[in-house]
C-alpha cells in the first residue's frame, strides 16, 4: 500500500520558518520524482517544489530564494523548508511522487499552513 505522510503544519507569523517533511512508503523512493504542490482558499493547486530522482529541481518563481526542496533517498523522505514566510504562503501543502517511468503520481492528504500575525 503506497502512502505519503506529511508532517504536521501549522501557524507562523510572516516572515518566521517552518519545515515540512513527507515520508513515502509502498513505493521506490529513489524512482520517484517527489515534490510539494498548494492549494490556497478559493484557488488552484499550484507546484511549489519538486526534485526528480536525478536530483534536478524547480521552484514555483514566487518561492524561488525563499524555499528550499531536498530528499533523503535513505529515509524516503523529502523536505520543504520554508523561510520568509509570508501570508499569500497560506495553503494546504501536498506532498507527491511520480514514478520516472510510469509517470503514475501518488499524493499525500495533504497539512495546513498558515502564515499570519
Amino acid at each position: 500500500q503506497v502512502q505519503l505522510v506529511e508532517s504536521r503544519g501549522g501557524l507562523v507569523q510572516p516572515g518566521g520558518s517552518l519545515s515540512l517533511s513527507c515520508e513515502a512508503s509502498g513505493i521506490a523512493f529513489s524512482q520517484y520524482a517527489v515534490g510539494w504542490s498548494r492549494q490556497a482558499p478559493g484557488k488552484q493547486r499550484e507546484l511549489v517544489a519538486r526534485i526528480s530522482a536525478d536530483d534536478t529541481i524547480i521552484y514555483a518563481d514566487s518561492v524561488k530564494g525563499r524555499f528550499t526542496i531536498s530528499r533523503d533517498n535513505t529515509k524516503n523522505t523529502v523536505y520543504l523548508q520554508m523561510n520568509s514566510l509570508k501570508p499569500e504562503d497560506t495553503a494546504v501543502y501536498y506532498c507527491h511522487a511520480t514514478n520516472r517511468w510510469t509517470l503514475v503520481q501518488k499524493w499525500g492528504k495533504g497539512t495546513l499552513v498558515t502564515i499570519s500575525s
